[in-house]
C-alpha cells in the first residue's frame, strides 16, 4: 500500500485515502461513491479568501472542459461556510467540511506553516487526480491557485 497513515501524502499510484465527509448542503460523501469516475480531490485553506476564491471559480469555469470528472474541495470550514462560498461564486461543485482536519492529515496537507513569524498548523494547498479505480494517478503539492485548473486539464488530456 502506497497511501501511508503516518500523515504523509498520498503516492502516484498508491490507494487515495478514503473518506465520508459532509458537504456545503449538509449530505455525506464518500470517496469510493465516485469509483468509475475521474475524482479531484484537492484542499484549500479557506473559503471566500482571495487565494481559495481564485482556485474555487477556475474550476468552476473549467466545468464544461472535464468530462463527468468530479470535482471535490476539501478545506475545514463548516458546511454553512461552504454554502455561503459556494452561494457567492456559482461554484456547482461539492464542496467538503473537514473541521478536525483527519482527512487533510490522511493526504498529508496538514502542516506546519509560518506567517509574519508566527507558527501555525493548517492545510497546505494541494491537489490529487484519483482516477476510476481510487488510485492517485496525478499528486500537485503546495499548487497554486491558478495552476489547479490548468493541470487538470492537461492531466485529463494526457
Amino acid at each position: 500500500m502506497a497511501a501511508t497513515s503516518s500523515g504523509g501524502p498520498p503516492t502516484v499510484g498508491g490507494r487515495a485515502p478514503a473518506f465520508h465527509l459532509t458537504d456545503q448542503h449538509g449530505e455525506k460523501h464518500r470517496l469510493s461513491s465516485f469509483a468509475g469516475r475521474k475524482v479531484l480531490v484537492y484542499f484549500y485553506p479557506k473559503a471566500d479568501t482571495p487565494g481559495c476564491t481564485t482556485q474555487a471559480c477556475g474550476l468552476r469555469d473549467i466545468a464544461d472542459r472535464i468530462g463527468d470528472t468530479v470535482v471535490l474541495g476539501i478545506s475545514p470550514d463548516a458546511p454553512e461556510k461552504l454554502q455561503k462560498f459556494d452561494d457567492k461564486y456559482g461554484l456547482g461543485f461539492t464542496l467538503l467540511s473537514d473541521p478536525d482536519h483527519a482527512i487533510a492529515e490522511k493526504y498529508g496537507v496538514w502542516v506546519e506553516k509560518n506567517m509574519y513569524g508566527k507558527k501555525y498548523m493548517g492545510v497546505q494547498r494541494s491537489a490529487f487526480l484519483v482516477d476510476e479505480s481510487g488510485k492517485v494517478v496525478e499528486a500537485w503539492p503546495k499548487i497554486s491557485p491558478k495552476d489547479t485548473p490548468t493541470k487538470l486539464l492537461a492531466a485529463l488530456d494526457a
